[in-house]
């Protein structure tokens, strides 16, 4: 699998499990790795002849624990979901390949804001957690399409907008 990330500049765990699976994480915040980071996983495309067959691995499922909402979105082309963070949901982003898109983010209010791009080529799984601003931009020439599990049910109070693109 040929790397979409540039991570030169991130500290990077690289774990194979079973299935080949490959994990990159990103650590966002060095002074603290166990908070307010979004984890990346490139889950490339797995299936056959019939289409894309894909599972989520257990860390993700472990991540969100108790999932109590799933919520499919698509963004048109140029279109923008999220600025915005959770103050306690944990969510799991699954976003479908075939469109080229960007990751925007930060570690908290007051860090830096931080963007990765990807072709569409793949799979990837996003692993949110509070308190974490993101936002993903449809950066191709058709619908971007997105699922996400969360801890929580929507809650309007829980969320709190803060631009990151």
């Amino acid at each position: 699998m040929v790397p979409v990330l540039d991570l030169t500049d991130f500290p990077v765990t690289v774990r194979v499990y079973k299935h080949s699976l490959v994990y990159r994480e990103i650590c966002l915040d060095n002074k603290n790795l166990f908070m307010n980071r979004i984890r990346i996983y490139e889950l490339g495309t797995t299936g056959d002849d019939r289409g894309l067959n894909l599972a989520l691995p257990p860390e993700a499922l472990k991540f969100v624990g108790k999932v109590k909402d799933v919520h499919v979105s698509s963004s048109i082309s140029g279109g923008v979901r999220g600025n915005h963070y959770h103050l306690r949901k944990r969510r799991a982003m699954v976003v479908m390949p075939g469109v080229a898109w960007s990751l925007h983010w930060d570690a908290g209010k007051g860090t830096a804001i931080q963007r990765r791009s990807f072709d569409g080529g793949g799979v990837v799984l996003l692993l949110i957690p509070p308190g974490a601003s993101h936002a993903v931009r449809n950066d191709g020439n058709a619908d971007l399409w997105m699922v996400a599990c969360s801890s929580a049910p929507y809650d309007a109070s829980q969320v709190v907008m803060r631009t990151v693109v």
